[in-house]
């Protein structure tokens, strides 16, 4: 028996958006409006085509030029709050873990399928990459919002897992305000070895 689950499609909201101020950093700052190329944010830490792998690519040896999947960082509202309340602090902005986009009203938005598509007013269509894996470094910028907390950094790796939103790559140029966003889920089916459920 084969199992598909049609396409849908879910209107939501984007709440804010960032880019970072200095490539030397993944900490974002907000701004009025986004505007991507095919190649991501100009000017951006993640900008381009290509990157270099590294531990997240544990298939290629570190440093090797691959296809870069992670033009931007989207995060949801609800996954942010929900990881605070699981680490015991009031808040995770989403400036601290690099994001470049915060939206709100979609369930579970970290574990989205890839190949959703985000459709924004401003003609910008980002597709999904996949999940951001949550890691010690954003844990620390975290941690340095709470100094009398010495365990957040790692903790974050535990509690973000799922939560930590998606990478996107740009799909069609064009600009990303505050506002309306339409998401396209794929049609999607479950493999099992060879199997369709």
């Amino acid at each position: 028996m084969t199992k598909i689950i049609a396409d849908a499609r879910i209107d939501a909201n984007v709440l804010r958006v960032m880019s970072t101020p200095s490539t030397a950093h993944f900490r974002t700052r907000q701004i009025p409006e986004l505007q991507v190329d095919l190649q991501g944010i100009p000017g951006d830490r993640h900008y381009g085509f290509t990157r270099s792998a590294g531990a997240r690519e544990r298939w290629f040896k570190s440093g090797t030029e691959i296809r870069s999947g992670r033009q931007l960082t989207i995060v949801s509202r609800e996954d942010l709050h929900d990881a605070a309340v699981a680490m015991a602090i009031p808040v995770i902005e989403p400036e601290w873990v690099g994001a470049n986009i915060l939206i709100e009203s979609v369930p579970n938005f970290t574990l989205l399928p890839w190949g959703t598509r985000l459709f924004f007013e401003g003609g910008a269509v980002l597709v999904n990459e996949g999940l951001n894996v949550p890691c010690k470094y954003a844990g620390r910028e975290i941690a340095a919002h709470f100094p009398d907390r010495s365990d957040l950094d790692l903790l974050f790796v535990k509690c973000g897992k799922n939560r930590r939103g998606i990478v996107a790559t740009v799909e069609q140029a064009g600009s990303i305000i505050p506002g309306p966003v339409r998401l396209k889920i794929p049609e999607q089916r479950i493999w099992t070895g060879g199997t369709l459920l």
